[in-house]
């Protein structure tokens, strides 16, 4: 595959608040700063980071289930991105911790290990941020089960 170039364009609105436009989308993003700086009237940079990392891990686990023809839906994750200070005192993303659980019981789906051992590998968003920040996954069933 040849490589890609994702456009995307911010323009400020007011103070911290920014509307994304994404080239070939109709669709717009408001990011906004939490207190004091912004109002929250949208996700921060920090939510948009956890979101793009937690929907990539989504998507990549459904491809590979869905690459042996399983159905797992409806999936859901939960992440928990956690932000300290840095040794010059500057905040930085520290860790982020993925949950992902699966809509059916384990036991309902084929090559599940298989799955289970090579999803990771294909989010490209996770793979590039792991050079810099911890990610740890775990993958529940919808019994609550953890397979990962």
């Amino acid at each position: 595959m040849a490589e890609i170039t994702i456009r995307t364009q911010l323009q400020q609105d007011r103070d911290f608040r920014f509307q994304a436009r994404f080239e070939g989308l109709e669709a717009t993003l408001l990011s906004d700063e939490p207190p004091p700086l912004g109002e929250s009237a949208g996700p921060s940079p920090l939510h948009l980071l956890s979101s793009a990392v937690g929907t990539c891990l989504s998507d990549s686990l459904l491809f590979a289930l869905r690459k042996y023809k399983q159905s797992p839906e409806p999936l859901s994750c939960e992440l928990e991105t956690s932000v300290g200070r840095n040794a010059q005192g500057r905040l930085r993303v520290s860790a982020i911790q993925a949950k992902l659980h699966l809509g059916v019981p384990a036991a309902n789906i084929a090559h599940l290990e298989r799955a289970l051992a090579q999803f990771e590998e294909f989010c490209t968003v996770t793979q590039s941020v792991r050079a810099a920040i911890p990610v740890s996954v775990q993958v529940f069933d919808a019994q609550g089960v953890q397979l990962k």
